[in-house]
């Protein structure tokens, strides 16, 4: 049987001198070498950008040479949903109620959600109900919604995949970025509502993980035809400030079987099955008591450790050395001036440096209180680990 070997980041790792320098920092990191560079990236500045330009950041500037970002090392697939569930068609969103100064909407993901007027970004909305109650609501209004099959899910296919190639061809890490079963959840049904429905209607919630896995199933392995992923990267969100939001053991009922068969699918149809997929879960809040719970399902990495809830990095990357670790520095210091900065920068990067497996980004998105000096300050001191 002929086995394609060509190094082209899909049938074969592509070799280092091939590689652009940002996507060879990505793989360094992901293998915990020692003494690498720092991968240089943002968990995101959507909260704080505009305030930023108020306070005189020019609006023309290029973020990612100001702040010294390294260009794209990874490539992501998408079409699998974020905080959401991948709906199509999404629900219209249209606004149900004038309340004067705030109004409810019905969003793309079928939630009414309380808004100030002329403000839906740069705050934690009120979601006051979710489109799942019951059967009659998920069959109705939401299930075909999932459908794999439905018009338009695929109409960018072709370019995804022709771009995703030629990011493989460049070294780029290939990641297939999806809704995590909790989150898909907490958005259809919300986080209060699958608490009583894990106990009054069992059933109902693992039919919805049946559609999850479909789903993700099916798109995965539309992308899979053309590519050899380097990660499965589940947006989970399932820890608040102590701890998981629901119990070990509704994790394991509701959420590993499913996890469980796509990671087997997804890894039985990798083009080169020589290529270690890493697994990453992405999730708020205190994540310290599930990281051996999800490392049962194989997971290489975790994010982003939010100080605040009593995550510690420099803890955890001892407690747990071939852990990939990416966030962890407190988005309370860097409002708090450039001292403080520089002691919290003492404490983690040089022992985390040495180490590897560690990308330094803020334990969130970058707080308004913060100010772009301070922060391009605090990049300046992270371009010191290169």
């Amino acid at each position: 049987m002929y086995i394609d070997n060509t190094p082209d980041g899909i049938h074969a790792m592509v070799p280092r001198e091939k590689m652009t320098g940002s996507a060879g920092k990505w793989r360094d990191t992901y293998a915990i070498t020692p003494d690498a560079p720092f991968v240089q990236t943002t968990f995101g500045l959507w909260m704080c950008i505009d305030k930023w330009y108020a306070d005189g950041l020019p609006r023309d500037t290029d973020l990612n040479k100001f702040f010294m970002f390294d260009p794209p090392g990874k490539f992501n697939m998408g079409g699998l949903g974020w905080c959401e569930a991948a709906f199509v068609p999404n629900f219209d969103n249209i606004v149900l109620e004038d309340r004067g100064e705030t109004e409810i909407v019905q969003d793309f993901a079928g939630r009414k959600v309380l808004y100030f007027k002329n403000r839906r970004s740069g705050f934690m909305p009120e979601y006051v109900d979710h489109p799942v109650k019951d059967w009659k609501t998920w069959e109705e209004n939401v299930k075909w919604r999932l459908a794999p099959e439905a018009p338009g899910r695929f109409n960018d296919l072709n370019k995804k995949v022709e771009d995703a190639r030629n990011a493989a061809a460049n070294g780029l890490m290939i990641s297939q970025n999806l809704i995590g079963g909790y989150m898909y959840l907490r958005s259809l049904v919300g986080p209060e509502g699958a608490l009583y429905m894990f106990y009054d209607a069992p059933d109902l919630i693992h039919d919805c993980m049946k559609s999850w896995l479909e789903l993700a199933d099916a798109v995965t392995a539309r992308h899979q035809g053309y590519l050899t992923f380097d990660e499965l990267f589940l947006a989970e969100d399932i820890c608040y400030n102590h701890g998981p939001l629901i119990s070990p053991d509704m994790i394991r009922e509701f959420l590993f079987p499913y996890y469980q068969q796509l990671i087997t699918n997804v890894k039985a149809r990798q083009i080169d099955q020589s290529r270690k997929m890493y697994i990453q879960i992405d999730t708020d809040g205190n994540c310290l008591p599930v990281i051996d719970l999800y490392r049962e399902l194989g997971m290489d990495m975790m994010s982003p450790f939010e100080v605040a809830s009593g995550c510690d990095v420099v803890a955890a990357g001892r407690k747990y050395p071939d852990l990939i670790i990416s966030g962890g520095f407190d988005k309370r210091i860097l409002a708090q001036g450039r001292n403080a900065i520089d002691r919290e920068i003492e404490r983690i990067f040089p022992v985390m440096h040495k180490r590897g497996g560690y990308i330094p980004t803020c334990d969130h998105g970058v707080p308004e209180e913060v100010s772009w000096q301070d922060y391009l300050y605090y990049h300046q001191r992270c371009m010191e680990f290169n």
